[in-house]
C-alpha cells in the first residue's frame, strides 16, 4: 500500500481582488487529505468513510458510485487513476476538510493522489511536477475554472504571495479558527457576480480591489512579527470590503459577528470566495474555546487550523 497526504489551504486576504491584478495572501493548513492505493486485481475501485460527508465507494469498471455526494471526489481521482493509465487498485480517500468550503478540499484530495499513485507505479515525480500535473487535472475536471494557488499549497505547504505569479513566503504559523457555515459555496458563480458589478462600477472596484491588495502587502510582515492584535483589525477591513462586493451571506456574518463579540476574536473575516463556505478569526485572550462556543452558538461548525504547515508527503509506502 501507498499513502500520500496533502494540506488544504486557507486564503486569508486577497479574495477576489486576485482575479483583477491584486495580490492575495495564503497558508497551507494542519487538516489535511490522503489517499491511499493498493493492488486490487480485476478491477479499480474508489472508495472513503471519512469526507466530510457520507461514506461512499465507485467501481470505475462499472461506474456504480454509492454516493452522489461524493462525485466532486471520484472525478479528480478518476482523472489521475487516468492519467497514469493505473488498473487493478484500490484508492481509498479520508479527509478533514469540508467539500465546497473554501478550504481547498479539492486541490489537497488531486495533489495526494498523484504522489500516491505514482508513487504506487515507482514513478517519482519532483515537487514541481505534482504542483504542474496536479494544477493541470484539477483544472480539467473543473472545465477551466482552477486556480493554480490551491494545487501549490497542497504541493509546497508553508505560505504563498500571489498575483501574476505565486512566490514563497518565509513565516511563522498562525492559529486560527474556522466556522464552517454548512451551506457550500459555489466560486464560479461567486466570481462571475463580482466581475459582473464590477463592470458596473469599475472605479469603485479599482479603488477596492487596491484597498484589499495593501491589506495583503500589509499582512506578512505581522505574521512574522506575531502581530494578532494589527492583524486581526485588517481581517475586519477586510471582511468589510469583501461585503460591500456582495460576496457575504448570512450565515457567515452571523458567524463573523458572534467571533467578534461573544467570542473575543482579535479579528475575523470570509476566506474564499464567500456565498457560503468558511470564515476565519484570530482568537483573542479569551482563547480558541471561546470562540468555537461562540460560532457553534451562532449556528456554524468551529475547528482549530494552524497556517504555515507542511505540503504533500508520503506517509507509507509498502
Amino acid at each position: 500500500m501507498t499513502t500520500a497526504s496533502a494540506p488544504g489551504k486557507i486564503i486569508l486576504f486577497g479574495e477576489h481582488a486576485v482575479v483583477s491584478g491584486a495580490i492575495a495572501l495564503g497558508g497551507a493548513i494542519d487538516l489535511r487529505a490522503s489517499v491511499s492505493v493498493q493492488d486490487r486485481p480485476g478491477s479499480i475501485m474508489v472508495t472513503s468513510d471519512d469526507l466530510m460527508l457520507r461514506g461512499f465507494s465507485l467501481d470505475l469498471n462499472s461506474g456504480l458510485l454509492s454516493s452522489p455526494d461524493a462525485a466532486y471526489a471520484t472525478r479528480y481521482v478518476s482523472a489521475v487513476l487516468q492519467e497514469f493509465d493505473a488498473h487493478d487498485v484500490e484508492v481509498r480517500i479520508k479527509s478533514s476538510l469540508p467539500a465546497s468550503a473554501g478550504l481547498g478540499s479539492s486541490a489537497a484530495i488531486v495533489v495526494a493522489a498523484v504522489m500516491a499513485i505514482s508513487r504506487h507505479q515507482e514513478s517519482s515525480l519532483s515537487l514541481k511536477e505534482i504542483a504542474a500535473l496536479s494544477f493541470r487535472l484539477e483544472k480539467q475536471v473543473q472545465d477551466g475554472l482552477a486556480s493554480p494557488t490551491d494545487t501549490a499549497l497542497a504541493t509546497y505547504g508553508g505560505y504563498l504571495k500571489i498575483s501574476s505569479q505565486i512566490l514563497p513566503l518565509d513565516l511563522p504559523p498562525l492559529e486560527l479558527v474556522v466556522g464552517y457555515t454548512g451551506v457550500p459555496h459555489n466560486t464560479r458563480s461567486e466570481v462571475e457576480k463580482v466581475q459582473k458589478l464590477k463592470k458596473r462600477y469599475p472605479d469603485l472596484f479599482d479603488h477596492i480591489f487596491q484597498a484589499i491588495g495593501s491589506i495583503s502587502l500589509r499582512a506578512a510582515p505581522l505574521i512574522a512579527d506575531q502581530n494578532g492584535s494589527e492583524l486581526g483589525e485588517l481581517m475586519n477591513i477586510n471582511h468589510g470590503l469583501l461585503e460591500a462586493i456582495g460576496v457575504s451571506s448570512r450565515e457567515l456574518c452571523e458567524l463573523v459577528y458572534a467571533c467578534r463579540g461573544a467570542g473575543g476574536a482579535l479579528g475575523a473575516k470570509i476566506t474564499g470566495a464567500g456565498g457560503g463556505g468558511c470564515m476565519i478569526a484570530i482568537p483573542g485572550p479569551a482563547g480558541k474555546e471561546t470562540l468555537m462556543t461562540a460560532i457553534r452558538q451562532a449556528g456554524g461548525w468551529p475547528f482549530a487550523a494552524k497556517m504555515g504547515q507542511e505540503g504533500v508527503r508520503l506517509e507509507r509506502e509498502e
